[in-house]
């Protein structure tokens, strides 16, 4: 397994607050911050898509 690298933790208005990360195998990551070792898993391309439904409101819900 490649080494992960986190990105800064992007936080709501309530605080949750949640990492996005990427390795060098081209796996893309999002935890909650300070929770790196539990983490979800998928190709960039599927958390690009997940992001861009969530910010045109398809997928707040999730949030």
């Amino acid at each position: 397994m490649s080494d992960i690298k986190w990105d800064t933790p992007f936080c709501q208005d309530s605080g949750n607050c949640f990492r996005f990360g990427t390795d060098a195998d081209g796996n893309a990551y999002i935890a909650v911050n300070g929770q790196e070792d539990r983490y979800l898993t998928d190709s960039i391309e599927a958390l690009r898509t997940l992001i861009r439904d969530v910010k045109a409101g398809k997928a707040d819900h999730l949030l």
